[in-house]
């Protein structure tokens, strides 16, 4: 293969892959297309199942165990398709927002869609079963009681995090200075990455992981590059002033 097919073969994969790309929201958008008519199948074959006119239903020729089965069926196919089409549409969502707001925030969206998509399907997957939802909402609700007194420092990490990447005080790259007690004085390095619990800094001593909720408390600055502080040194500066001073004055 020479060098004119390679460029072909490449051109046309990178063609492929923006098509693919283009037509990804449109899959997901049929994806849960599919999954609100499985939703509605469902709900007509368990309640034709419960029905006393079962006879004279469209599920009839089913019977009522095939009707029952049908149902649970069709709302375990319901839950499966909805939580693929909504984490396609989060996905699409943070690659068109990457370019305007960056992927950090562009991230925060596709968790949040992610997160509330999920809760809805499966919400709707339980009452599909017959499942009632307001007694399990009491249920969970005393369940998130216990689990947020449980996990609080897990919790107070993430909601640090999230106030990170959203208010931005610092960016990956950035050589920065975090001064807190509860991590032990200064913390001098650059940033590497900002996840949901840590920020990873890269300092002398190799990469540390700092808690969100410490860093969001503790006070940040920009530290200079090491380049400049030894331009700016000490040693730099006595030996400038020690060269003027040491230079043979001009001749008369």
């Amino acid at each position: 293969m020479d060098l004119n097919q390679k460029q072909q073969l490449t051109a046309a994969r990178e063609n492929a892959a923006k098509i693919k790309a283009r037509f990804r929201p449109w899959r997901s958008i049929f994806v849960l297309g599919l999954a609100v008519i499985l939703g509605a199948v469902s709900r007509s074959a368990r309640a034709a199942a419960a029905s006393p006119e079962f006879d004279g239903t469209f599920f009839h020729a089913l019977g009522r165990g095939g009707t029952g089965l049908a149902a649970g069926g069709a709302a375990v196919a319901f839950c499966l398709l909805g939580l693929l089409g909504t984490t396609g549409i989060a996905t699409a969502a943070r690659d068109a927002l990457r370019l305007r707001i960056g992927n950090a925030h562009a991230a925060v969206v596709r968790y949040a869609i992610v997160l509330m998509g999920s809760l809805v399907v499966i919400l709707i997957t339980l009452q599909l079963f017959g499942i009632s939802v307001t007694q399990l909402l009491l249920g969970g609700a005393f369940a998130t009681v216990l689990l947020g007194i449980a996990g609080q420092q897990s919790l107070s990490n993430i909601c640090a995090g999230v106030v990170l990447l959203l208010a931005r005080p610092v960016e990956i790259g950035d050589r920065v200075s975090v001064r807190s007690g509860p991590m032990g004085g200064e913390q001098r390095g650059t940033v590497t990455e900002i996840g949901l619990l840590y920020v990873q800094l890269d300092t002398s001593a190799g990469l540390v992981n700092l808690p969100n909720e410490q860093v969001l408390g503790a006070a940040v600055a920009l530290a200079p590059d090491a380049d400049t502080n030894q331009d700016e040194s000490p040693g730099h500066s006595a030996n400038a002033h020690t060269g003027a001073a040491g230079a043979a004055p001009p001749a008369r």
